[in-house]
């Protein structure tokens, strides 16, 4: 029994310095960056998704999410998947991300598939988070696009960063401008990444206050029947859809924000009489605009630093750090 143990750790040694080996080929990511090191990787990965997705239709704007809070914190690296230790503060108990943040039990379950399809870690994690939200936007009607490929895990997280660089549903227009600017992403990038909220809902408690400030931005219809499901006191864990059709990737968010419908306070402040107003109004009705663009946006995103070359890992677990 012992003899096995040995081989097997130094099979899944040998695969790793493999992958060590194919990650200096390239310092750029590439769609095909696993065509050969591990040519059942992608179809791996979106299998599980859709079984995720089909099991619980939120799922996929979780997965979404997840990719998007990876990426804003020094780069998609993976880091929002690490647990507390020793010596990582996890991204996941960060303001953005405690008792919100989740699916990762999904991405475990991903990378247990993919290890197994490729004969070891082949994969890296941050990879899994960036093919699975491409996999799960699709799983729920939305577009394609060729992810790239060839990020490496990161070995460090930082909650201070992620408290610091996520966008807080409470943020202004320039706020927001400021936020994603620091990513290298324009004022477009902003108003079609946030139209990922077509999916998902939102916790009561990030938008509690605008129901009962008497806020003029928001349509008191639509906050009195929010009410319903949020009350004064209390009930800040209760769900609410972020548009009308949460279970489908669709432009309803975009006329939402023009009917003054928007759940979030950062949703709403992209059609408030700024220069993102014009964005909000084409993608309302121009589906095929939004969903050219949202596929551009996040191939931009999912170029955030990422590691290549020597730089990280390829995490045998992805909430923890390898231990050589």
């Amino acid at each position: 029994m012992a003899s096995q143990r040995c081989f097997c750790i130094v099979v899944y040694s040998l695969v790793f310095l493999g992958v060590a080996n194919t990650a200096l080929s390239s310092t750029s990511l590439s769609p095909d960056f696993y065509g050969h090191s591990c040519p059942k990787a992608l179809d791996t990965i979106e299998r599980v998704v859709q079984a995720a997705v089909y099991k619980e239709r939120r799922m996929g704007a979780s997965l979404l999410r997840l990719h998007f809070h990876d990426c804003f914190v020094n780069g998609c690296d993976g880091s929002i998947l690490l647990d507390d230790s020793a010596t990582i503060e996890s991204e996941k108990k960060s303001l953005a991300n405690v008792n919100s943040a989740r699916g990762f039990e999904v991405i475990d379950e991903i990378k247990s598939a993919v290890d197994k399809a490729c004969g070891g870690p082949v994969v890296s994690c941050a990879d899994i988070l960036a093919v699975a939200a491409r996999d799960s936007v699709v799983a729920l009607g939305g577009p394609s696009w060729k992810v790239r490929l060839g990020r490496r895990d990161s070995k460090t997280a930082s909650r201070t960063e992620a408290n610091a660089a996520i966008p807080a549903p409470s943020f202004s227009l320039s706020q927001l401008r400021n936020s994603f600017k620091n990513q290298g992403l324009s004022e477009k990038d902003l108003v079609v990444l946030s139209g990922g909220h077509s999916i998902g809902l939102a916790q009561c408690g990030t938008f509690k206050d605008r129901l009962y400030n008497e806020s003029s931005e928001i349509d008191p219809s639509f906050a009195k029947d929010l009410k319903r499901g949020c009350p004064t006191d209390g009930g800040d864990a209760n769900l609410a859809p972020l548009d009308p059709t949460a279970a489908r990737f669709d432009v309803a968010y975009f006329s939402n924000l023009l009917r003054k419908k928007g759940l979030l306070h950062s949703d709403q402040q992209l059609f408030s009489g700024a220069s993102t107003d014009a964005l909000v109004q084409k993608y309302s009705y121009d589906t095929k605009a939004f969903r050219k663009d949202f596929a551009n946006s996040m191939i931009k995103m999912g170029n955030i630093k990422p590691l290549t070359g020597y730089q990280g890992e390829i995490r045998y677990n992805c909430r923890q750090v390898n231990n050589y």
